[in-house]
């Protein structure tokens, strides 16, 4: 398949080139770039001048947003070149029978900047030259507030989705959110000079906002919530779709160090609670216990996991007589699955299930006589948006991933938040809503299909902190052993003293 890519001869970015690079990756492709002559408008010399301000604010690395270094391949008109079969038309005005790329509908940078510039992550679909979708997705960033840092994500999610669409694979579109005004294709008004310096104002204002919050707080910090459920009367937050009812007790912690991504696990009919334990002095988490008690942890934390990298999500299985544990490795490139030598505190490393990935949160679960992993995957951008499938005829291995990956490219339900569980006959699945940030909301996403083939889910519940869950951030849900578990965040002064837990 010959392919001619097409991009404007000076605003072409570092994800076109990855793009690039990806497409000549897949078998068969002959990939050639056409740089056009796209004249830089007004409103893209504004943008680029706000760009560069929020890089020199926060630090920034030009990154996905730097001038790609794209030379211009495509032979000549009338050189008895054979025509490309598909031309992707990445301009501001995508020519007929091309190829294109629209965000909420419209072609070009500027259309993602202005969706980003309305506070809304933009639906991408990839458009063939006949008109039809050839594949839709919601990449995203854990930051899109700073749109320097989304713009680039959200170029590479749309490669992602681009190369999705060659190659032919069937990506699973993301569910319909109807409190979303984004998506609909309506055009956002191009914002006047003066409301360019209005915004960098903002910028300067929210970049010194930052700074002092940041002097005088440990940020971010994160909490741990429990409570007592009936498992026989479906009354957790999984099955009424709810965070309201019972009130969430917080686990203490002394403020120097937080306790995220809660899993409890119950053994010899005693609960334990396993913890992402965060040394803000180090800078770096650790995986700890407590055993669990009426009232709470019957016991301080104990450290049972160490790691070169930064070590979270402690996910606990049982299987064949064993227990086991995927911690997120995301550091290491790799997931990797430890078996408990002494429960619970001693665990030795049995395997790297699979190696090469930058994966977030894998999570396994048995279904119809398999098991299958789900994971984030980073592929140049965010790290939450792109979901990868793996099975495995035993949790040990060997694990295959799915033909489709990613199955589903979309920041508001594409990363696990929790155990998979079966209810009601309904294979129900946690997921972390990261449109407004990471952390700021959940959802409960049904599995409505699972097999070689494909993916497909939607969305039944959607969580975000209020009164059900007071503070800011919502992350993860799990219950076992009699109690239901969850996290957010929540203010840590650095001169605090010491903190008991409140129920």
């Amino acid at each position: 398949m010959r392919i001619e890519v097409r991009v404007g001869r000076d605003l072409h970015r570092r994800w076109h080139e990855d793009l690039v690079e990806r497409l000549r990756s897949l078998p068969g492709c002959e990939v050639s770039v056409r740089l056009t002559d796209e004249p830089r408008s007004a409103a893209h010399r504004r943008l680029q001048r706000l760009l560069r301000l929020e890089r020199m604010l926060h630090r920034l690395k030009p990154e996905g947003l730097a001038r790609g270094r794209l030379r211009d391949s495509s032979p000549q008109a009338g050189s008895g070149a054979v025509a490309p079969d598909i031309v992707l038309d990445l301009t501001r005005s995508p020519g007929p029978g091309h190829w294109s790329v629209r965000y909420d509908g419209r072609p070009g940078e500027r259309a993602a900047a202005d969706a980003l510039r309305a506070g809304r992550l933009p639906i991408v679909s990839v458009v063939d030259g006949d008109g039809r979708v050839r594949a839709v997705g919601r990449p995203g960033s854990e930051v899109p507030g700073l749109l320097a840092t989304a713009l680039a994500d959200v170029g590479a999610g749309t490669a992602t989705l681009v190369v999705g669409a060659v190659a032919g694979r069937r990506c699973s579109a993301p569910d319909p959110d109807p409190t979303d005004t984004g998506g609909t294709g309506t055009a956002v008004p191009e914002p006047a000079p003066r409301a360019y310096s209005a915004l960098a104002v903002r910028r300067v204002l929210g970049a010194a906002v930052r700074l002092a919050y940041r002097i005088g707080f440990r940020a971010p910090h994160w909490r741990v919530g429990w409570r007592v459920f009936d498992a026989t009367a479906d009354t957790d937050a999984l099955s009424t779709g709810r965070l309201s009812g019972a009130g969430w007790s917080e686990v203490a912690d002394d403020g120097s160090r937080f306790y995220a991504d809660p899993f409890p696990f119950e053994h010899h009919g005693r609960t334990y609670l396993f913890v992402e334990d965060f040394d803000h002095r180090v800078g770096k988490g650790v995986i700890s216990v407590a055993p669990w008690g009426p009232g709470g942890p019957a016991g301080p934390f104990a450290t049972v996991l160490r790691h070169d990298v930064h070590l979270s999500y402690p996910f606990v299985v049982a299987h064949d007589g064993e227990v086991w544990m995927i911690p997120e490795t995301s550091g290491a490139r790799r997931i990797e699955l430890y078996r408990a030598t002494d429960f619970p505190r001693g665990w030795e490393l049995h395997s790297v299930l699979v190696d090469g990935v930058v994966a977030s949160d894998a999570t396994v679960f048995a279904h119809d006589g398999r098991w299958w992993m789900t994971a984030t995957v980073s592929l140049g951008g965010s790290l939450s948006d792109s979901l990868f499938l793996w099975s495995a005829p035993d949790l040990r291995g060997p694990w295959s991933a799915h033909a489709g990956n990613p199955v589903l490219v979309d920041i508001a339900s594409a990363r696990p938040a929790g155990r998979v569980e079966l209810r009601d006959g309904r294979l129900l699945r946690p997921v972390q809503d990261g449109r407004r940030g990471y952390g700021a909301a959940m959802s409960v996403a049904e599995i409505t299909r699972l097999d070689d083939d494909a993916f497909e889910q939607r969305i039944i519940a959607r969580y975000a902190p209020g009164s059900g869950w007071p503070g800011s951030r919502v992350h993860t849900l799990n219950a076992a052993g009699g109690i239901e578990t969850i996290d957010g965040s929540r203010l840590a002064p650095r001169w605090r003293r010491p903190r008991r837990a409140r129920p």
